[in-house]
């Protein structure tokens, strides 16, 4: 049915949701809050998407995120809701944001008081260092600031539009402020305007590395994420995969149908417009919208039909992001003290290398490990006592997208014996329990999420077009929209969250801009300040 055939009729409009990430879960429970009929479909057992778990013998890992940030995305969701964050959810504030190491003895801890790491930084890098430090921080706020509402929260932004917004809501002082956040200049290279220590522009630098970019292609506008996390970092007791079971029964509560172990074929079409999907057994649903929730090359490369295919056709390159190798296990520690976020660094000389050789397609020679004690606060104290020795760790490095190419047997054993032996080099002896390893490689990933080549965040963000360029939420093809992290405004957990919000918008008021009866379209958005 069309959408003005639609506004004649008495049924609420039928959106189907394909895919139960953070960003289809927060449009469907947002769609549901305002009477659509909607109906999300998920090809894994559980909701989540990325957000999801692993099980070593009888203990359960958290195996994407591992901690939620900009929290105020989701106190404003689940007001909008009509619950409580707090009540669905017990965060706990981490004190350390991560420690840092590079050998025996080199530790350095960011906390989530700014003097706390001044200090830190002063004690480990040098007064001067630590003073940059100061500078640094309030650079990353004014530019998280000045992107904040007119870019993230923004359904298409443009950088004529971008400027504007700003212009509108900020006024002649923020227009100023935009010229001034180093957009045609990469991550590294303004690393090196504040910091001397090659150490610290590492550190800074990894932060490239949660969009899944290099820092040296990435703009320096992702010296913003220093700031997001050092407003405050938040572990979720019992994992972050309790946040996609709580987005899922507030979902259920709006009225919103789940069908999990469900995977679509194709996206049906009529009369030029998203009709519905047929499923891999045959059976076709109808509907008014879709939102596509998967990642948006699925539907460019053709896997959900030829004739969306060539409506989306796009000549634009968009390099992939990263991808990982991850391997979940249960060990005893001892050695360096953990805290909840570890990274463990080689030699600063050779860091450039590291991503040199992801861009070829190879594993990195002396990678950069990230290491999640997920039985541990951000600090340094386990999150529970008992008799169990072990605790369940989660070891991560940066990996190439597959390009076609799975990674060999032997080249993942190299790089997994690289892994120990920086492990070791930063103090750390780890005695692995009688549960073997999970491992997980980019060519998994790959499976899990069509479309993707196994990068975890989308295109990877290279230069200062690559963010007007990510997919909107609004597509060319009537009734199809799109939300998760491989679109704008970008990857994360509150970014795909956000995706979800400005898509149930963009529905609403498409079904508004055809209809003659009262306006559905929810006012207001979720601000992040």
């Amino acid at each position: 049915m069309s959408l003005q055939a639609h506004a004649h009729s008495r049924r609420p409009p039928r959106v189907l949701v394909i895919g139960a990430g953070v960003g289809g879960l927060t449009a469907a429970a947002l769609l549901g809050q305002q009477g659509f009929d909607v109906h999300v479909i998920e090809r894994a057992a559980t909701p989540g998407g990325k957000m999801r778990q692993v099980e070593v013998g009888p203990q359960r890992l958290d195996a994407g995120p591992t901690v939620l940030t900009m929290r105020w995305v989701f106190d404003a969701l689940f007001d909008r809701l009509g619950l409580s964050l707090d009540r669905q959810l017990h965060l706990r504030r981490c004190e350390v944001l991560a420690r840092h190491f590079w050998g025996a003895g080199e530790t350095l801890d960011l906390s989530a008081d700014l003097e706390h790491s001044v200090a830190a930084i002063a004690s480990f890098s040098g007064t001067a260092e630590a003073a940059r430090y100061r500078v640094f921080c309030a650079r990353a706020e004014a530019v998280y600031r000045t992107l904040d509402r007119p870019f993230m929260q923004s359904p298409r932004p443009t950088p004529g539009s971008l400027a504007w917004r700003v212009l509108r809501q900020q006024g002649l002082p923020g227009l100023r402020q935009l010229l001034r956040i180093s957009p045609f200049t990469t991550l590294w290279r303004e690393l090196g305007r504040y910091f001397h220590d090659p150490r610290l522009q590492q550190l800074f630098g990894r932060y490239a590395t949660y969009c899944g970019s290099s820092p040296f292609e990435a703009p320096a506008t992702l010296m913003l994420v220093a700031h997001v996390e050092r407003e405050a970092v938040w572990q979720v007791e019992g994992g972050m995969f309790r946040l996609a079971q709580v987005l899922a029964a507030a979902a259920q509560q709006q009225g919103v149908r789940f069908s999990h172990g469900c995977e679509v074929r194709r996206l049906l079409m009529a009369d030029g417009r998203v009709s519905g999907v047929e499923l891999a057994d045959g059976q076709q649903l109808g509907a008014d919208i879709v939102l596509f929730n998967g990642d948006a090359q699925a539907l460019s490369q053709g896997l959900l039909g030829e004739p969306v295919q060539q409506a989306l056709a796009d000549d634009t390159h968009r390099p992939p992001s990263l991808s990982a190798l991850t391997w979940h296990v249960e060990a005893e520690v001892s050695g360096a003290e953990l805290s909840h976020h570890n990274v463990c660094f080689g030699p600063p000389a050779g860091y450039r290398a590291e991503f040199e050789r992801i861009a070829r397609g190879q594993l990195p020679e002396a990678p950069t490990v990230y290491v999640c004690a997920q039985d541990r606060n951000g600090d340094t104290r386990p999150l529970r006592h008992g008799t169990r020795r072990t605790e369940r760790l989660m070891a991560l490095v940066n990996a190439p997208a597959t390009h076609g190419r799975p990674l060999t047997e032997p080249e993942i054993a190299q790089c997994e014996q690289q892994m120990w032996t920086q492990l070791s080099r930063a103090g750390l002896r780890l005695k692995p329990g009688s549960q073997a390893p999970v491992l997980t490689r980019p060519q998994d990933f790959a499976q899990m999420f069509p479309g993707s080549g196994g990068a975890l965040y989308g295109p990877a963000a290279q230069g200062w077009r690559t963010s007007f360029s990510r997919p909107q939420g609004c597509t060319r093809v009537p009734g199809l929209f799109l939300a998760g992290g491989s679109v704008h405004p970008g990857p994360g957990v509150p970014m795909a969250a956000l995706s979800g919000q400005l898509a149930a918008e963009q529905i609403c008021a498409a079904l508004r801009s055809t209809s003659r009866s009262p306006a559905v379209l929810m006012p207001g958005g979720i601000s992040t300040r």
